[in-house]
């Protein structure tokens, strides 16, 4: 029990971590209701840009930076496959996906780096957990901050509005294709951070370490939706919540580690937990409104 309290603290940065890669699917998923699996080599992009830099001598801070531009170039390339050759979203993301593996693997130069945190200034390591969850903390307010401001504008109004109805967003004088873009672009460009900041916490970036990273964003925004659905409609809240998922989801995660689940499972268990958040609430809408129909056939 006390190995398990012990490795807590750190399943709670990595969820942090996760988290703010959740935030990111979560604009794609639920404001503008696309499933963009770009993510999955977003987050390997953000960590070897990141890495690299790091590696070379560059600036943490510019290193970070770059990370981040090279996640909403990812999200662009997406959005002007799909707006401009009308290639549906989520194949547009599929092709993004692919073609950031070969790029990946071009940036590391070979399938992993490492990171030394004694040779390179990093924000966060493992190594001192405080200090890393401090640093997501704050990481973390600066995002839902950041984005909440962001879509109270009329731009970010605009990406919401396309994501609810872009039939009569368009009708209002919106420009949807721009606001698809611009989501997309935003989304992997928040996915590329959470990789940054990864890749200096693990100390290490490796090709597969995008890999199901869109099932885990899934799983925070469904269990993070969960929590907070009954506390405040408030966008900021919202967010906060899908932060919680993550913490929740790799809470978990550690303690079914530690009870002996059978490691080879876990992304079936993942899986599984997105398709349970997902299918509960359409099953008891079907059987709602079956009760629904039998009660009028009972009355009539």
């Amino acid at each position: 029990m006390i190995d398990l309290l012990s490795s807590l603290p750190g399943a709670v940065a990595q969820g942090l971590i996760w988290g703010i890669m959740a935030v990111g699917v979560y604009i794609t998923y639920k404001l503008l209701d696309i499933a963009d699996l770009t993510v999955d080599g977003s987050i390997c992009t953000g960590a070897a840009v990141c890495t690299m830099m790091l590696l070379s001598g560059r600036s943490l801070w510019l290193a970070v930076l770059c990370a981040v531009a090279a996640g909403l170039l990812a999200g662009v390339v997406t959005g002007l496959l799909h707006i401009w050759l009308g290639i549906p979203p989520i194949l547009a993301g599929i092709l993004t996906q692919m073609t950031l593996w070969s790029v990946n693997l071009k940036i590391l130069g070979k399938a992993n780096q490492g990171l030394s945190v004694r040779d390179n200034h990093v924000l966060l390591s493992q190594m001192d957990v405080p200090g890393a969850l401090v640093v997501l903390a704050i990481a973390a307010v600066l995002v839902v901050a950041v984005l909440y401001l962001f879509f109270g504008t009329e731009l970010g109004c605009g990406i919401r509005a396309t994501g609810c109805n872009p039939v009569m967003s368009r009708a209002q004088g919106i420009n949807t294709d721009l606001s698809k873009v611009i989501g997309l672009s935003l989304s992997n460009g928040l996915v590329a951070l959470s990789g940054a900041l990864l890749c200096q916490y693990q100390g290490y970036a490796d090709i597969n370490m995008g890999r199901g990273a869109v099932v885990i964003g899934l799983a925070a925004v469904v269990i993070g939706e969960a929590v907070v659905k009954h506390i405040s409609p408030n966008f900021a809240v919202r967010l906060t919540g899908v932060l919680v998922g993550a913490v929740i989801y790799y809470l978990v995660y550690q303690v079914i580690i530690f009870v002996g689940f059978d490691t080879d499972l876990l992304k079936m268990f993942s899986a599984l937990v997105v398709a349970v958040f997902l299918g509960v609430p359409y099953v008891k809408k079907q059987l709602a409104r079956k009760h629904h129909v039998k009660g009028g056939i009972r009355h009539a």
